[in-house]
């Protein structure tokens, strides 16, 4: 390194230093802007103290690059802004700012994602995927795409894919995959498989809960995981009125046991 004639030695020696540390880990130190964590990012689900609540569509940050500008967001209902510091590659540090104060009827879900929105917060950051995990061990699942539209509760074909019960939820019987569809028309009449008899009956919508009536079926006799599939479900629909809900392609009826299904979209029904 040649030394400037016009600059103190203890000076150029400080300089050579500080090159010769920079260039040992692969450059200058510092804050990277937004390590690769800045944009736009639609919540996925809050898991925290044992339970995972799933996020309103609206639920979003917008990370901006760098510490001289602010993050914006949707709690679920209500919009924020706060400060955000790139700490390191891998964490994160939030300063909540202003809030709107709208009524909301989610607040369980605003609460904890206020909660867990602030603070030092370790980044993990897989593809379109982003997870903010808090020092206690609870997360923010995040995705760069927006969620998809919810699917219509009626016209859609809907397939069960996992049954509700005590002891948690669990995919559907081995064999029986892929066998109990049924659908719901805009004139309220309810048809499809329970997994191996086809079925008909009338359904009601009142606000978010579903009632079916008697149902009318074919009589072949169902053994293994299809009758055991179909026995659950005949009793499920039995047991109305049940509460639904639709997140994207994905609908939940739960009766008030706590029993229940998970469902799949499929084509709209002709």
């Amino acid at each position: 390194m040649r030394t400037p004639r016009h600059l103190p030695a203890a000076l150029v020696a400080l300089l050579t230093l500080a090159a010769a540390t920079a260039c040992a880990d692969g450059g200058p130190r510092g804050t990277l802007p937004g390590h690769g964590s800045a944009g736009t990012w639609f919540v996925q689900s809050l898991t925290t103290g044992g339970k995972t609540l799933t996020a309103p569509p609206v639920a979003q940050v917008h990370l901006p690059p760098s510490a001289s500008e602010q993050a914006t967001g949707n709690y679920g209902c209500n919009g924020f802004t706060a400060q955000v510091a790139y700490e390191s590659p891998g964490a994160i540090t939030v300063k909540p700012g202003s809030t709107t104060a709208m009524a909301c009827e989610n607040t369980e879900f605003e609460t904890a994602f206020a909660k867990l929105f602030t603070g030092r917060l370790t980044v993990d950051r897989q593809a379109n995927a982003l997870t903010l995990k808090t020092a206690d061990g609870s997360t923010i699942v995040l995705s760069a795409e927006p969620p998809a539209p919810d699917a219509p509760l009626t016209t859609t074909a809907w397939t069960v894919t996992s049954l509700a019960g005590g002891q948690g939820a669990a995919s559907v019987p081995a064999g029986a995959a892929g066998k109990a569809v049924f659908t719901i028309a805009a004139d309220g009449s309810a048809s499809g498989s329970l997994g191996c008899n086809r079925f008909s009956a009338k359904a009601a919508v009142d606000g978010h809960t579903l009632s079916f009536g008697p149902l009318t079926s074919t009589r072949m006799a169902c053994e293994g995981p299809v009758g055991e599939l179909e026995r659950k479900l005949t009793g499920l629909f039995a047991a109305s009125p049940l509460t639904w809900s639709v997140r994207g392609g994905s609908l939940t009826l739960t009766a008030p046991d706590g029993t229940g299904l998970t469902a799949t979209a499929g084509s709209a029904a002709e």
